[in-house]
């Protein structure tokens, strides 16, 4: 049983969208921004993919979860700590120690990174918006968990090198939590969250392994 209700729930977004405002448009900036670095291949692009996926777990722990969702859930603390605990794993990782490597190559996994990536940023909203949620309810691009966590899973399928273990621990973990209050609160653009981890994670797994297997 949670601790509020639907309304409650739909009235966070509404309060945190409009609180926010325009940092809306600037999460879709850099979300096209990791694309175009994604394809462009420019210098220190990699860097720059990883922290624009930091600086959305970050946004999104501080001022989602402990500023606003809070107010209704104190579990929000827990989990605003470990979406900023991600932030600075993708940090240290993708951008101190550039350990991550992105591009696009022809596969199972990174198709349906696009796909995730897509639905993340396109598919997600509109799906909200046709199922009677008004746009000040909808949980937005970059800056909200659930589509955050749908893109991360997206890009870290879009890598050509073994992606560390660790960056996908948090990820999996919401998209379980997430994905299940989803059903509960009948936000039917999130279902996909419930699955995406158990997708993502076997494609990560399987992919670094067939690159270091022998011909």
């Amino acid at each position: 049983m949670l601790p509020f209700s639907r309304e409650q729930f739909l009235s966070v977004f509404v309060d945190y969208n409009s609180a926010i405002w325009p940092a809306q448009v600037g999460a879709y900036l850099l979300g096209c921004l990791a694309i175009v670095l994604l394809f462009g291949k420019a210098a220190y692009a990699d860097r720059m993919i990883a922290g624009v996926l930091a600086t959305m777990w970050l946004w999104t722990g501080i001022a989602y979860h402990e500023v606003f969702f809070s107010t209704i859930n104190k579990a929000a603390y827990l989990f605003g700590a470990l979406f900023v605990a991600q932030g600075a794993c993708l940090l240290y990782s993708g951008v101190y120690h550039d350990r991550l490597r992105f591009g696009f190559e022809s596969g199972a996994a990174a198709w349906v990174g696009m796909a995730l990536v897509t639905y993340a940023a396109i598919v997600y909203p509109l799906i909200g918006m046709t199922t009677g949620h008004r746009l000040a309810e909808t949980p937005m691009f970059g800056v909200t968990p659930c589509p955050v966590t749908i893109f991360t899973f997206g890009l870290l399928l879009l890598t050509v090198r073994s992606v560390p273990r660790w960056l996908l621990a948090i990820p999996f973990a919401w998209s379980l939590i997430g994905g299940s209050a989803a059903i509960v609160l009948d936000v039917p653009q999130d279902w996909l969250l419930l699955a995406s981890g158990w997708i993502a994670l076997p494609l990560v797994v399987l992919r670094d392994r067939q690159a270091v297997e022998p011909a």
